[in-house]
């Protein structure tokens, strides 16, 4: 099956002479059409804030954008606060969920204002003794353990991730909270990942809400903002039924009103902090057939590699790839398509069905504009690409640029006997 590109071949050829490859180019138009989308489908929540999760895609331009349309920054690192930062976003536009977190960090997060959500009970403690104080607006993320299931069937095993507080934590976590002088309150979790079904937030929202009004009956305390965290996926594969936003946050809506606005909880706000569905389709890897291998498989050798999108080999994850230009052809050949690591995973693909492939083609793999260029890494001495914004008009721009073989060494230029040697 075909996927469509945001990007014509015509269009790739000209970026191709300016801006080698490989490169990982996103699509304005795209995400700022998606922005606005999920702006839409939760407007009947007049709380309603999307924190952008930065680790997906750390690019401030990108994030930029996206705040043009009320999104904030969910940071989980003292890098992506001082990009939000950077940004001009701070303040509770800004989303603090880390774990395992440094002092530093918690310092420079209310250094910032942003909202502090902790993910550990001993935490408040860590917090308190950190800041001198425990700040008056505060976030705990829960963890209701064992297996999540709903409708479509399980999703995943909360019991085995590192996140959150149990129930009980939860509760005794509020109390001791509200004894040190907070008084705004919110709750967070993040029990999945990347769900491909418009029941996942939903069924979120019907276990928290009831939590909620279980809080208030029993503790007193009223939650001002629920936040469902991201886990809202992208149809990686061309056979998949992407996920509705407009039916997924009406499906928010129902549960809000049957459960919160009965209890009187009816002005609680609601926050999302997705990254792979705010920019995962609108980005992808653009790299060139440099090589092909006829050994016991057949090989197509690309100028991308693992460091540049690890999620293939790494998870061994699905990325739809195009050669351009040959759309149309029949899919008879069988490739693997790889990079140049000395690690036999890397792979973008293994026993692909795509049409006949020769040097000097353009590939694009899609879906990258989430957990690709921010995943990468430097092994075997590869560098960082540049990122492109393929914008409204059509026009290229640049917002950053590839790494050189200087910054790959920068870090020993404070050593005389390297100085000017590592260009």
């Amino acid at each position: 099956m075909k996927k469509d590109t945001f990007v014509t071949k015509e269009q790739l050829d000209a970026i191709v002479k300016e801006y080698p490859t490989p490169f990982h180019l996103y699509d304005e138009k795209g995400i700022r059409a998606n922005a606005q989308a999920v702006k839409d489908a939760f407007a009947w929540n007049k709380g309603y804030k999307e924190y952008f999760a930065v680790k997906a895609t750390p690019n401030p331009f990108l994030v930029k954008i996206l705040h043009e349309y009320g999104c904030g920054c969910d940071c989980s690192s003292m890098a992506e606060l001082v990009l939000s930062d950077a940004c001009d976003i701070r303040g509770e536009d800004i989303m603090f969920s880390s774990n395992d977190t440094p002092a530093e960090e918690f310092v420079k997060a209310e250094q910032l204002g942003a909202i502090i959500n902790l993910d550990d009970f001993t935490h408040i403690d860590f917090l308190e003794q950190t800041l001198g104080h425990i700040p008056e607006t505060i976030s705990l993320r829960y963890n209701p353990g064992g297996v999540y299931e709903i409708s479509n069937g399980i999703m995943d095993n909360p019991g085995d991730a590192k996140y959150g507080l149990t129930k009980a934590q939860l509760f005794e976590g509020y109390k001791i909270l509200k004894e040190k002088g907070a008084k705004r309150f919110g709750l967070h979790s993040f029990l999945v990942s990347n769900t491909v079904t418009n029941d996942y937030y939903p069924a979120l929202a019907r276990t928290l809400f009831n939590l909620v009004v279980e809080i208030k009956e029993e503790l007193g305390i009223e939650i001002s903002f629920i936040n469902l965290s991201g886990g809202v996926g992208i149809a990686y594969k061309p056979d998949q039924i992407p996920n509705d936003i407009a039916v997924i946050g009406e499906g928010v809506h129902k549960v809000y009103d049957e459960i919160l606005v009965p209890a009187g909880l009816g002005d609680v706000a609601i926050y999302t902090e997705m990254g792979r569905f705010m920019m995962g389709p609108y980005g992808c890897l653009v790299t060139k057939a440099i090589h092909e291998k006829h050994t016991y498989k057949e090989y197509i050798g690309v100028d991308a590699c693992a460091a540049n999108l690890m999620r293939p080999a790494m998870y061994g994850a699905y990325h739809h790839i195009t050669v351009m230009g040959k759309e149309d052809e029949p899919c008879e050949h069988m490739y693997d398509v790889v990079g140049a690591l000395c690690e036999n995973n890397d792979k973008f693909a293994v026993d692909r069905m795509l049409p006949k492939i020769d040097k000097g083609d353009l590939l694009v793999i899609h879906d990258t504009g989430a957990h690709g260029f921010a995943m990468g890494y430097n092994y075997n001495g590869r560098l960082w690409s540049s990122e492109i914004l393929l914008q409204e008009d059509g026009t290229p721009k640049l917002i950053r640029r590839a790494e050189t073989i200087a910054d790959y060494f920068a870090t020993f230029d404070c050593f005389d006997e390297f100085k000017g040697k590592l260009q």
